[in-house]
């Protein structure tokens, strides 16, 4: 099947769509408490649902390393193969949603020795996430469903499966908190029962496949040298996230060293990060999904084409939001916060924002395009790269320039990603036959 713009749209446009919803439910959670009248709920819930979101992205590694593996089998034309991945991504997301469950008592006292709260907050989030954590092998097995769809452009289903699982969360927290009053249990357990009705849902779309002879083949499953090789790419992409994550966090933490009003207004616009993100992650999924199946089939020419084109669609998209970001960027701000020194700060910093989509187009792409490829060494390594380029740039800059040059060290570390990929993309070229 040959690469074209309609085939990229396919695969991009629901990925857009389904991420577009990921803000509307933690609105909604945050209505639902809001109602109570007391603060300690919404902190309840905003504490505990970063913690158990930051405990759940460390699997992410099951859907990038799941999209790469399966759209180069497909690429391949290895039937057996991709039903067999299947298989050991709803075992690895039960076992790691296991290994959750059993060790939640060291975990969650770790995440709150680290984000100390008040003793209300602490008490009600944590009786938050005794709940949440029920669902933990749910929601690290969608990772590796989802995955699996992308590398087959079944991304309609994905989209499918997104909507209908925020659907069930948004309806239930809406009755067991404001008509049942369950409070901060009531949108953990919302929460819940979505999670497992996705499991269903992925489950049920899949059946054909997971019903097959094949996928039930445990001498393919559990063949020493695929497990090997879904380990070490695994691995690899936790690393790298890893990595990439220490860049993130630092950030905020020396925000937090200017001042209130820094941090706060450094929070708003990391907003418009998010928002970049969702979008420019429909083409690197689809790039995924293409590189990974011109890899499998052998095919440079497809290779090089999908890089092209999906790098052409992140380029318009890009500048589409640089000119959003432009001319709506201070009403997003002030839809946000209500604060006018808040405002007022991120105001100051917006231009690095309206710069951010540009600056770090070439690394979503990239990154796209080296998961697709499974090369998730080249990206540990170039992460690797970039952080020491941004630990540099912070030790330089912010001293000078404070949060000025707290963001330029932010997009400097962007391009200096996709810089370092863009560097090693020739060799990876020259590996792919013709």
């Amino acid at each position: 099947m040959d690469v074209t713009h309609r085939r990229i749209l396919k695969i991009a446009l629901p990925i857009i769509f389904a991420n577009s919803t990921v803000p509307l439910l933690g609105a909604v959670d945050t209505f639902v408490v809001g109602q109570i009248p007391s603060p300690i709920p919404i902190g309840a819930v905003a504490i505990g649902s970063l913690i158990i979101s930051v405990l759940y992205s460390f699997f992410g590694f099951l859907r990038m390393g799941t999209t790469g593996l399966t759209s180069q089998a497909r690429g391949a034309c290895d039937q057996v193969e991709v039903a067999v991945i299947l298989t050991r991504v709803l075992i690895a997301g039960f076992i790691a949603g296991g290994i959750i469950l059993v060790s939640q008592a060291i975990l969650f006292f770790a995440a709150f020795t680290l984000s100390p709260a008040s003793s209300e907050v602490e008490e009600l989030a944590r009786s938050y996430l005794k709940i949440r954590v029920l669902t933990a092998p749910a929601a690290i097995t969608l990772f590796g469903i989802n995955g699996w769809l992308v590398a087959q452009e079944r991304t309609n289903q994905v989209l499918f499966l997104q909507l209908t699982m925020n659907g069930v969360n948004i309806v239930l927290d809406l009755v067991f908190v404001l008509s049942f009053g369950w409070g901060v249990e009531g949108v953990a357990i919302a929460t819940c029962i979505a999670e497992a009705t996705g499991l269903s849902i992925g489950l049920f779309i899949c059946r054909k496949t997971l019903l097959s002879v094949v996928a039930r083949s445990w001498i393919a499953v559990f063949e020493r040298t695929k497990l090997l090789r879904m380990f070490t790419v695994n691995r690899d992409i936790l690393f790298r996230t890893l990595m990439l994550d220490t860049i993130l966090i630092s950030f905020t933490f020396i925000a937090a060293r200017f001042g209130d009003v820094q941090l706060a207004a450094n929070q708003v616009l990391l907003q418009f990060l998010m928002i970049a993100s969702f979008f420019l992650d429909g083409f690197a999924f689809a790039v995924e999904a293409l590189v990974g199946q011109a890899i499998g089939g052998n095919k440079r020419s497809k290779l090089r084409k999908s890089a092209i084109m999906c790098g052409q669609w992140g380029m318009g998209l890009s500048a589409l939001l640089l000119v959003i970001f432009l001319i709506f960027g201070p009403n997003i701000i002030f839809l946000i916060t209500k604060s006018p020194e808040v405002q007022a700060e991120a105001l100051r910093y917006l231009p690095y924002l309206i710069a951010a989509p540009v600056f770090g187009l070439a690394a979503f792409i990239f990154d796209g395009i080296y998961l697709g490829a499974t090369e998730t060494a080249v990206m540990r390594n170039m992460m690797a790269v970039s952080l020491a380029i941004y630990l540099a740039s912070i030790a330089l800059l912010v001293p000078i320039f404070g949060n000025h040059g707290l963001w330029s060290s932010l997009l400097i570390s962007f391009v200096a990603r996709g810089a370092t990929l863009a560097i090693k993309y020739p060799a990876l070229e020259a590996r792919a036959e013709l």
